[in-house]
């Protein structure tokens, strides 16, 4: 799919993965709407690119719905939804206080798995009813992990709701096949997002030196240049990429 002039949302636009990507689409002159809990670094990042901003829960029916809508009424109807909205809490499932509160699972659960579903569905059912563009409707691309694949202890919470989103990428994108909507995801090793960045220096360097090659934690640019690709090559549908520098199994 060709980008200058597309409608495109991402959530978590404000930061991290989600505020590269907009860059990204930006710069290849796609209309930006940006999603993000926090208002103030929404609107910084909308501003910056010449975008739009809306705050809200992408796990909120109404707050999707409406912002979905207004980004609509503003750009055109979202030809590209890019879903980086993500919570990671490291917990472990018996700690020394008893066992983990159950709110906590379900926290990550509903933000993860439920808000990327959520705008799946509601900017799916969108596209669907588009003009297709050499045969193409829409694109949707998830954040899923390789903790989806390599969690670690206190990940639980974190691991079920990414492979959550690696369990449902391949059979939407077989049911969104017939209205011409691709959708995939990315599964990112260790990168330097805000969720890295709260943690000690030296747990950082330890984490990038865990990495096969390069020894490094990646780039949100890097992220972004992926999902540009996925956008932009029509045949690949259905996957679930990773991108981490070969890290099969993360340090314990």
């Amino acid at each position: 799919m060709k980008l200058d002039g597309v409608a495109a949302i991402v959530t978590g636009g404000g930061s991290g993965l989600g505020r590269a990507t907009a860059e990204a689409l930006a710069a290849r002159g796609a209309k930006v709407a940006i999603f993000d809990l926090n208002p103030v670094i929404a609107e910084e990042a909308a501003k910056a690119l010449g975008g739009l901003a809306f705050a809200g829960d992408v796990a909120d029916e109404a707050a999707a719905s409406g912002g979905i809508a207004k980004a609509a009424s503003a750009h055109g109807p979202a030809r590209v939804l890019v879903n980086c909205a993500g919570i990671g809490v490291a917990k472990r499932v018996v700690g020394r206080e008893g066992p983990q509160p159950l709110a906590d699972f379900e926290k990550v659960i509903r933000v993860n798995l439920i808000g990327t579903f959520n705008m799946i569905r509601l900017a799916a059912a969108e596209m669907a009813r588009l003009e297709p563009i050499e045969g193409e409707r829409g694109t949707i691309i998830s954040t899923a992990s390789i903790a989806a694949y390599d969690g670690q202890v206190g990940q639980a919470a974190y691991s079920a709701s990414k492979g959550g989103v690696v369990a449902m990428t391949l059979p939407i994108a077989r049911e969104l096949a017939q209205f011409g909507v691709r959708v995939n995801a990315i599964a990112p090793g260790v990168f330097l997002t805000p969720m890295m960045a709260g943690l000690p220096q030296p747990a950082q360097e330890s984490l990038g030196a865990s990495v096969p090659f390069p020894a490094r934690l990646g780039q949100p640019a890097e992220y972004a240049a992926l999902a540009i690709h996925i956008i932009e090559n029509g045949y690949i549908n259905g996957e679930t990429i990773r991108i981490d520098g070969a890290l099969r199994m993360a340090p314990k």
